[in-house]
């Protein structure tokens, strides 16, 4: 069963700042300490990437994981799935992009993760939260240092 987790933060940018550095995936390894590398397998009509393949530190090892992307909510959110996966059979997402009052922007992380090997709930649980708190504080950091 996949666990799901949801976690919020206030950025210092208007949402298509945010927008435009999530969707920049080539160059998560500049920012996300976890991403190691991002290869873009395909690319869509508008040259955005697509599927990508990524090879991250999760549970104190290497993992590669591919995600196919939905720009069908653009500019207000970027969700994918994943299609293949060394230790994780589920890893779907999407960042939400709100105008927060008095400026800035509400940045919503949604993620299901599910693991090949069968851990304990709660652990997969502190788990996401520790991708996602993690995610957050430094998209956080890239978004605001760049803009």
């Amino acid at each position: 069963m996949a666990e799901q987790a949801t976690e919020h933060t206030t950025v210092s940018a208007p949402p298509e700042r945010c927008y435009a550095v999530v969707t920049d995936i080539e160059r998560y390894p500049e920012w996300a300490a976890d991403i190691k590398q991002v290869t873009v397998d395909r690319r869509d009509d508008q040259g955005r990437p697509l599927v990508c393949t990524f090879r991250a530190a999760a549970f104190g090892r290497s993992t590669s994981y591919t995600l196919e992307y939905d720009y069908g909510d653009a500019p207000h959110a970027l969700s994918w799935r994943l299609t293949q996966g060394d230790i994780t059979t589920k890893l779907d997402g999407c960042y939400v992009f709100d105008a927060a009052v008095g400026g800035g922007t509400d940045v919503t992380y949604h993620l299901e993760v599910e693991l090949r090997v069968p851990i304990p709930g709660f652990i997969k649980l502190r788990a996401a939260s520790r991708i996602m708190s993690t995610a957050l504080r430094e998209l956080k950091a890239r978004v605001e240092s760049t803009g």
